[in-house]
């Protein structure tokens, strides 16, 4: 793009921001009229639950009343509001497609531009976008992003770096340790050390020599010296899910939480007298709803809702600080089903979820299982998967049940849709007469989003927003629009 087009896109979205509509608003003061001036914003949060479908949001929230008696804090927060606060939909569209994926979703946050699938702040014709973590930082401002997934994984990367392909991790890594953002935490350690980058690079020594200090567990985070940019590498790949967490002591001992990585972060963040943004993803909601893994979607859509949590807290009593709440888009788009006479029984079907154990992650590991084999699996017997199975799970499943598992382990299960054959769609097909929810695909889906923001600014949105107009918003409302330009 040239230089004299990227002066008009840039005049014509500080007016589009300029006209955003009033949104829906709910508190209990009643609504209020859009009163935040440019650069008004000092802080800026941004919650991200990946690949939430709204069946995931009432499944997790129906969990935990049933567990512990109390709603999730995102559905609290349109229960009972202790702040103004507005919700409604997004279009979370891409350039060529109505379904769009994690890169594509982030970067039409991170750069105000819809590009096309896979890509990661670049236009089709290899346009380079300018990042709004390198625009925040240019600005004077604290940058941060924390996930479960790889720091390297298509949402965390929409914020903050370029490149034509999502897979290109190595290289994603390689720009955060040029780019000097303040705060980098989630997995990933395998696109940082030497020995298994394909390059032989030590990303950690590189950032070391620029003032990083590194936290490869929960110990080192603690210890880890505030004054200092902090990069925290916890896992190989992505974190583990929350469920396999909690019942391994080895995992819960050494990986921190969501909620514990989100309150480390502000912490070191908000000493920046300038203010900061930060983006913070639940990243594993998004593969647990690809693997139809109920389990995992569940608990760690709660553990994501821990660091909403630790978000409000943080924001009670502030009036500089925006926070956005959403998804990118929703994915396979579990449901629970009606089940017994006068629909009794799906409660109760519901509530075996708080018996399992493990997630489908960990079950394909203790099988030796591995996705991109293209062979049958031929050491996977009908018995084994069953005791696997019924241990993670804490349910008894029937001969006929098991077989067809295991003909969806060799690749010989064929389902009318074809999305439905894969082991782990079979499983959750199978254990849906048991818990009754389902998935209906293994894919993301082309829903409107849940979208929920409080704080100044938050009162320009309209009720279906479109998904880069949240680029305009933070840009204008913090007041550093004039960056934008590089």
């Amino acid at each position: 793009m040239s230089k004299q087009s990227r002066r008009e896109f840039i005049k014509n979205s500080a007016l589009s921001s300029i006209a955003f509509g009033a949104g829906i608003y709910g508190s209990r003061n009643g609504s209020r009229n859009s009163k935040t001036e440019p650069g008004q914003v000092k802080n800026i949060i941004f919650l991200v639950s990946d690949g939430m479908s709204i069946g995931t949001l009432t499944i997790a929230d129906l969990i935990k009343q049933s567990q512990k008696d109390e709603p999730t804090h995102w559905v609290n927060l349109y229960r009972n509001p202790d702040r103004k606060f507005f919700r409604g939909l997004m279009d979370m569209a891409p350039l060529n497609s109505n379904v769009t994926d994690s890169s594509a979703a982030a970067s039409s946050w991170g750069s105000g531009y819809r590009i096309n699938n896979g890509a990661v702040n670049m236009g089709p014709n290899d346009e380079v976008y300018r990042t709004v973590l390198e625009i925040f930082r240019d600005a004077g401002k604290g940058t941060g992003l924390v996930t479960t997934t790889r720091i390297t994984h298509a949402t965390p990367a929409g914020f903050a770096t370029n490149v034509p392909s999502r897979g290109m991790e190595d290289e994603i890594a390689e720009q955060y340790s040029d780019r000097n953002f303040d705060v980098l935490m989630g997995g990933g350690n395998r696109h940082f050390h030497p020995e298994l980058r394909s390059d032989g690079q030590d990303l950690y020594h590189k950032m070391i020599q620029k003032g990083y200090q590194i936290a490869r567990n929960k110990e080192e985070l603690k210890q880890a010296d505030r004054n200092n940019k902090l990069l925290g590498i916890f896992y190989d790949s992505h974190l583990p899910y929350t469920i396999d967490h909690e019942n391994i002591f080895d995992l819960k001992n050494k990986i921190p939480t969501l909620a514990e990585m989100t309150s480390e972060a502000l912490s070191r963040l908000e000493t920046n007298e300038n203010g900061f943004i930060i983006q913070v993803e639940g990243g594993r909601v998004d593969h647990a709803a690809h693997g139809n893994d109920a389990a995992g979607l569940v608990y760690d859509q709660i553990a994501f809702d821990d660091a909403v949590k630790v978000v409000m807290d943080y924001t009670k009593n502030r009036d500089d600080t925006l926070v956005i709440l959403t998804t990118d888009h929703g994915n396979a788009n579990p449901g629970l089903s009606a089940h017994g006479s006068g629909y009794e029984d799906s409660p109760i079907m519901l509530n075996t979820i708080r018996n399992y154990r493990r997630s489908f992650e960990w079950l394909y590991g203790e099988l030796d299982f591995y996705w991109s084999d293209e062979s049958p699996d031929d050491n996977v017997s009908i018995n084994r998967v069953r005791e696997v199975l019924e241990f993670a799970t804490n349910t008894q499943i029937t001969k006929d049940q098991g077989s067809k598992i295991h003909k969806a382990f060799r690749r010989e299960f064929r389902a009318p849709y074809g999305q439905r054959t894969n082991a782990g769609a079979v499983m959750s097909g199978v254990l849906a007469n048991y818990n009754g929810v389902y998935f209906i695909s293994t894919s993301h889906t082309a829903d409107y989003v849940e979208i929920a923001a409080w704080g100044p600014g938050s009162e320009k949105l309209k009720p279906l927003v479109k998904n880069t107009e949240l680029f305009d918003l933070m840009v204008d409302t913090a007041g550093v629009r004039e960056y934008a330009v590089g």
